[in-house]
């Protein structure tokens, strides 16, 4: 067991540590390329697992339903626990509900659990995005204009794939294999973008940084074993959420509290804290649910 987990998160980690090196010795200038990667290769992505003839979404509401409760939970939980510790809410809470699935969950996802489990990995990823660019930047900024969302393409791609999806169009092979090829680009360049993000980010909080590094992961994780029990899901998607529910807090946490000067600075320091020490929450979260 220990052996193939460690096989599993041995390319994660690899192509991570990569982007770090990269980073700290030729401090590349990664802007155009992340938002290639957000703005072509991650919605190619995702159309192609909505897109393809193979998936069915109603198969996969009782795991939307579940995801939207663990990243709905966890952002309750985090706010209760900034509270205590006498942290603004809306710098602590944020990064507690949205986690890493697209960086490290889509291709854990697949490395783990094998090309059947790119499709519930993506509707997860779904419903943290669309809620990440809806509620989350509202939390932040009670002033935006929640109609922007549509403009995003991740978010585009997701209700393009779902139509086409849902009625049950073919898309022409080779058009398909092209959409395939564009996102296959976007997993290893999200893993060395995150590590060069990591060599870049500086540690300013740290007692903050070590509570949210640890409270992200185990809030998800108990929220995510109560669910299991409770909603009837297939073998696979249990260990997807289980996982889902011990990933770090995602690095669009740290664009967003930068963009709306909600403490970006602490949230930076709970991002990359958090992103180091999955190197504990994820094999253990693996073990659990394999």
């Amino acid at each position: 067991m220990l052996l193939r987990i460690v096989s599993i998160l041995f390319p994660l980690f690899a192509i991570t540590a990569v982007g770090f090196l990269v980073g700290r010795k030729m401090r590349p200038d990664l802007s155009q390329a992340n938002k290639l990667n957000m703005d072509v290769f991650v919605p190619a992505l995702v159309f192609g697992a909505l897109a393809n003839k193979s998936f069915h979404i109603t198969e996969y509401l009782p795991l939307l339903g579940a995801t939207f409760v663990a990243v709905v939970g966890s952002g309750l939980a985090g706010w209760g626990v900034a509270r205590m510790i006498g942290v603004a809410p809306r710098t602590f809470a944020p990064p507690m509900m949205f986690n890493n699935c697209g960086n490290l969950g889509l291709p854990l996802a697949v490395l783990a659990f094998g090309e059947q489990a790119l499709a519930p990995a993506v509707v997860m990823f779904m419903v943290s995005n669309l809620l990440h660019f809806t509620f989350g930047a509202w939390l932040l900024d009670h002033n935006i204009k929640l109609l922007s969302v549509w403009r995003v393409p991740s978010v585009i791609a997701t209700l393009s794939g779902l139509a086409v999806g849902i009625a049950g169009i073919e898309v022409w092979p080779p058009a398909m294999l092209a959409i395939k090829m564009l996102g296959d680009i976007s997993i290893p360049l999200m893993l060395f973008a995150l590590g060069v993000r990591i060599s870049e980010s500086r540690i300013s909080a740290i007692r903050l940084g070590v509570i949210g590094a640890v409270a992200r992961p185990a809030i998800g994780l108990a929220l995510s074993a109560v669910l299991v029990m409770l909603v009837p899901l297939p073998e696979r998607e249990r260990a997807l959420l289980l996982v889902f529910g011990a990933l770090p807090p995602a690095v669009l946490n740290y664009m967003f509290a930068e963009r709306y000067n909600q403490e970006p600075e602490k949230v930076a320091s709970m991002v990359l804290l958090g992103n180091l020490m999955a190197v504990i929450f994820l094999p253990l979260a693996l073990a659990i649910g394999l």
